[in-house]
């Protein structure tokens, strides 16, 4: 009977194409625990006193996340973990979402903080798609915009210093080839792979950086973690989807180019942002107040084409 390559004991469950490992259940396991306390340590991401909010949107890479962090911080002593949850009001998709958040937190006894775009904008996504001024304006674009800004202030509420995303080594990749794409050089040189950085005050760290999407669809299978299956009606607008789809033939006919890709990538955007000087944050946004690269923030400035339907005070 063939057995796993770690343990020479179990049957295997899941062949790992660019390493040649096959692996019981109970050995996949453990190596993403230590892949992911691998990238904590290698980045310094969490330390004593901090208090880390985790960006948990109920689907499987966010689950996982949580479910890992809680298990590896969850009880340490000088560290405190809260959940936070954006309801961007997008009917018949977040509200299955938020259902299984809010039942995951309490399962692993994890506080959760929920706030809303119309509580914070005035609008939800339904809304805004239907009074956009143009398609150019995307729906990615608009809630990605809006998100990042809504963690913040949830973040801040609980009195967190370190926000934890889930975005995955797959995630890197495609916003590094969205900003080639589209030649935006600078904003190669602000995506930081891996590396935890700051923008203000807040500490951003991104845990899963190195880890491949199946792999993390995998893990939650086999740990039984709930997760939201159904996709953003919203998220055939983006071209991330084709580059996700690219990615995944040229994996599948070259495994291990993924982590190439994702390596160079990083290599690229630190070169990009050492040759430039380049600051996460470079100023202090006009309109809102809030930390910005540039004089108007990303908010603001879509804030404007929605006028007066968003009540804006963020």
């Amino acid at each position: 009977m063939e057995t796993c390559n770690k343990c020479n004991r179990n049957p295997p469950v899941y062949f790992r194409e660019y390493s040649g490992e096959k692996l019981c259940k109970r050995c996949y396991i453990e190596s993403i625990d230590r892949k992911v306390q691998r990238t904590i340590n290698k980045f310094s991401m969490i330390k004593f006193g901090d208090h880390v909010a985790v960006a948990t949107s109920g689907g499987k890479d966010s689950l996982v996340l949580l479910s890992i962090l809680n298990a590896i911080i969850g009880n340490a002593r000088g560290i405190t973990i809260n959940a936070i949850t954006i309801d961007e009001g997008i009917s018949g998709y977040r509200d299955e979402s938020l259902k299984i958040v809010s039942e995951f937190c309490s399962k692993l006894d994890v506080p959760l903080t929920i706030l809303s775009y119309k509580e914070l904008f005035g609008t939800q996504m339904d809304e805004a798609m239907k009074i956009r001024p143009s398609a150019k304006l995307t729906s990615c674009t608009i809630c990605g915009t809006f998100r990042r800004r809504a963690i913040d202030i949830a973040a801040e509420q609980v009195g967190a210093n370190v926000i934890a995303t889930a975005h995955n080594l797959d995630d890197e990749i495609q916003t590094f080839m969205i900003n080639l794409f589209a030649g935006d050089v600078n904003r190669m040189g602000w995506n930081q792979a891996s590396s935890s950085y700051k923008t203000g005050c807040m500490k951003k760290i991104k845990p899963l950086a190195d880890t491949y999407e199946r792999e993390i669809v995998f893990y939650a299978l086999q740990k039984e973690i709930p997760f939201q299956s159904e996709q953003c009606p919203y998220m055939n607008e983006s071209i991330r989807e084709e580059i996700r789809e690219f990615l995944n033939r040229l994996e599948k006919a070259h495994p291990g180019i993924k982590y190439n890709s994702y390596k160079s990538a990083a290599d690229i955007s630190s070169l990009v942002r050492d040759g430039n000087n380049q600051e996460i944050v470079r100023g202090i946004c006009e309109k809102c107040g809030r930390d910005c690269a540039k004089q108007i923030c990303s908010v603001c400035k879509i804030h404007e084409n929605f006028k007066p339907l968003f009540r804006f005070d963020r």
